[in-house]
């Protein structure tokens, strides 16, 4: 008798394509989040692998005795206790590199919308007010000038930083330790990053590590001309502190599309004309999610068939699957 396909949970709201290769590759069960009392102990016992698009804490973690992956559907994984996982064997990963482009391209965009106002022109044609009013106002920023600060050189960051750098534009960027493999001008200090540009795009993962990372402080260093784009995670914005800054004009203006309690967006933020609004939509076209989907599956199909994981997260990097 042939072994029985392995038991995989669908876990959070997953996208329409891992669901369709789970249930056909894998025995599949759906629960609606990371709540072990969803699971029956039959259920918690067959798991092997979960396919992830909601927290997963360390306590759902150690509810599954015979857990071997967590497949993340994202860059971003700090929902996911990896270093728990890893502590416990567990192999964590994401998908990577798929969407760098996806999410590069958007950036660019937003920051265009955020100095152009092509949004608000596009409304302001739609509404007849051209041909009523005249031609539509100029808009006080352009992106000619500037100089950008990255936070976050990762491989989206990078793929942001070589489109920039394509719009004749100076790019500065600060991580935690200097790469050595590019000629952007680097700092060790966000706030000196901050000071130091006019324009900055926070690209950086979320977790207690970036939390509120971008406060009064550096926005004020980066001054009244200075223009915020946000495209890693909603939390690494002190969201109170920038509505301020826009409120009083001490940055010019903000492209955001994340935020600290999505899908919430506070009115403030919606109220505010120097604000640029896009709902978490960096990497939201069909090729991008599908490729990202196929990872998801194609990580839990390696990891369940004793190959190596594709994409490990850093915490799991040094786990070997043939003593796991």
């Amino acid at each position: 008798m042939s072994n029985p396909r392995p038991t995989v949970l669908l876990a959070g709201k997953v996208h329409p394509r891992v669901r369709e290769r789970v249930e056909a590759e894998f025995e599949a069960i759906s629960i609606e989040n990371g709540d072990s009392s969803l699971l029956d102990a039959d259920a918690r016992a067959r798991i092997r692998g979960v396919a992830a698009a909601t927290a997963i804490s360390a306590e759902f973690i150690d509810s599954l005795p015979n857990l071997e992956v967590i497949a993340n559907f994202g860059v971003g994984y700090d929902a996911v206790d990896a270093a728990h996982a890893a502590s416990r064997g567990v192999m964590v990963t994401n998908t990577p590199d798929v969407l760098s482009d996806e999410v590069a391209d958007t950036t660019v965009g937003l920051l265009l919308n955020t100095v152009r106002e092509l949004p608000k022109a596009e409304a302001y044609l739609r509404d007849g007010k051209w041909e009523s009013q005249g031609a539509y106002p100029l808009t006080s920023l352009s992106l000619r000038g500037r100089t950008v600060g990255i936070f976050g050189l990762g491989r989206i960051g990078l793929a942001i930083a070589r489109r920039l750098e394509a719009f004749g534009l100076g790019i500065h960027y600060h991580t935690r330790n200097k790469r050595t493999d590019v000629d952007y001008l680097w700092h060790a200090r966000l706030i000196d990053l901050a000071g130091a540009v006019d324009t900055l795009v926070v690209v950086v993962p979320g977790g207690a590590a970036t939390e509120k990372a971008v406060n009064a402080e550096i926005l004020d260093a980066l001054g009244p001309q200075g223009v915020l784009i946000s495209v890693g995670r909603g939390s690494t914005i002190d969201e109170p502190a920038l509505i301020a800054a826009l409120q009083e004009k001490r940055i010019a203006a903000a492209g955001l599309d994340v935020f600290a309690h999505e899908p919430h967006v506070p009115q403030e933020l919606m109220d505010l004309p120097n604000a640029c609004l896009l709902p978490h939509v960096a990497s939201a076209s069909v090729l991008t999610r599908n490729a990202m989907a196929d990872l998801v599956v194609d990580n839990l199909e390696a990891w369940l068939e004793g190959r190596p994981a594709l994409t490990p997260v850093p915490e799991c990097a040094g786990l070997d699957r043939a003593s796991s």
